[in-house]
């Protein structure tokens, strides 16, 4: 009953409002990105341009603050993750990967829309080490992605230094 209880405040918890990522600064661009199907190579792109520099921005700022950060980066399987190692808790894992999304035919023949080679578009969805379920992350800049991972970041530690879930937080999923 315990662990139900710890499960639904971990996945009730409000998030830190450290990022709004909708602030209308880049609406220009992201109305770009609405409008138009991504290809494997243009996820690949963001993650190159985007999620990458974000990353390593934040491992860099990480160690400067004593904490050690791991970026795995498998860019033909279109995955990325930022990982931080922890000795008695699960290690906190952020990443992004590239997800398959197969466009409707309504989609495909509409005139109003760019043409579109194929129904099959990707986007890069985030994932976590605690296997919750990801969401887009297509039309974040990078410095939205670094406000994503930390608010990511200050929930999992608010959670793990909780006394009252001391004893349902292990190691045991370590191995990603």
């Amino acid at each position: 009953m315990k662990a139900l209880v710890i499960d639904y405040r971990y996945y009730e918890k409000g998030l830190s409002v450290s990022t709004v990522p909708w602030s209308g600064e880049f609406w220009k661009e992201r109305l770009k990105k609405i409008v138009s199907f991504k290809t494997k190579e243009s996820v690949k792109t963001f993650m190159d341009d985007q999620v990458l520099p974000a990353f390593t921005e934040l491992k860099e700022e990480f160690l400067l603050n004593g904490i050690a950060v791991e970026i795995n980066y498998l860019p033909d399987d279109l995955k990325i993750h930022l990982e931080i190692h922890h000795d008695v808790v699960n290690n906190f894992i952020y990443g992004v990967m590239g997800q398959k999304r197969i466009v409707s035919e309504y989609m495909v023949d509409d005139d109003n829309l760019p043409d579109l080679d194929s129904n099959v578009t990707y986007f890069p969805k985030t994932y976590f080490g605690d296997s919750r379920e990801g969401y887009d992350v297509q039309y974040f800049t990078k410095n939205e992605l670094i406000s994503d991972v930390l608010k990511h970041y200050d929930r999992f530690l608010k959670i793990v230094a909780e006394h009252s879930n001391e004893m349902f937080i292990s190691s045991d999923n370590n191995s990603l």
